[in-house]
């Protein structure tokens, strides 16, 4: 299957809403991961990433200007031993949790299901990041209501490993913007993941929605010696 130009997506689609990107460089060096969250509302932009930890959290910008925080402020990427779990919610600390008892990723998320946000009913998206002894293997995973019926809750994981080199996919919570907003159908989308952090960064931040945007991270791991490097563009700075 030939690979999506994940600028050309982005640039076409003003509201993904909130997305997670995970593949192999091209050179087949590093795992590759970026998340970004968008926002319509002042409480939604009202955001800004910062680090915690081997991971990050989400903080309000202008404290006085927080309302509910319960679907806004979590922690999007956490790192427990070789495995990189990244979210749009705080499923991540479900995920951490469980996978620290050694239950698997799909086993961590069966507590949870779509965010309670009626009538969007915003599906969780996950993503776990494997890294070790110079192989490298991701999953991702959905959860959303039965087309906007929430009385069923449907879930969908994706594994992938052999990863090749230069392709990547991409889940995102909403198919474009809308009242209410319709949940993403379909696979991962697969895309091209390049070399340099510092391009792709570029190339995320200014292909999304200039309004929407909220804020990026982007992390790239060396696939023999686990050590990472980290970006992150907040549009409040």
């Amino acid at each position: 299957m030939e690979l999506l130009s994940l600028e050309k997506e982005l640039r076409e689609n003003s509201y993904p809403g909130r997305g997670i990107i995970i593949g192999r460089s091209l050179d087949g060096k590093s795992a590759v991961t970026a998340y970004f969250i968008m926002g319509r509302s002042e409480n939604s932009r009202n955001r800004i990433f910062v680090e915690q930890g081997e991971g990050i959290r989400t903080q309000a910008f202008d404290a006085s200007k927080m309302e509910d925080p319960s679907l806004i402020i979590y922690a999007p990427v956490r790192v427990l031993g070789n495995k990189t779990i990244v979210t749009n919610g705080d499923q991540t600390d479900t995920i951490y949790e469980g996978m620290d008892k050694q239950l698997t990723f799909e086993q961590s998320l069966r507590s949870r299901a779509f965010e309670p946000d009626a009538p969007n009913y915003t599906p969780r998206i996950s993503g776990i990041l494997h890294v070790e002894d110079g192989t490298f293997s991701y999953a991702m995973s959905i959860l959303k209501s039965n087309h906007g019926n929430p009385a069923q809750c449907n879930r969908y994981t994706f594994a992938y490993n052999n990863c090749v080199a230069g392709e990547g996919h991409f889940l995102h919570t909403y198919m474009q913007d809308g009242d209410p907003l319709p949940s993403f159908m379909g696979e991962p989308k697969p895309v091209d993941v390049p070399d340099d952090i510092d391009a792709f960064t570029s190339l995320l931040w200014s292909a999304l929605n200039e309004e929407n945007k909220v804020s990026l991270f982007v992390r790239y791991i060396n696939i023999e010696t686990g050590k990472y490097v980290t970006r992150i563009i907040n549009k409040h700075q």
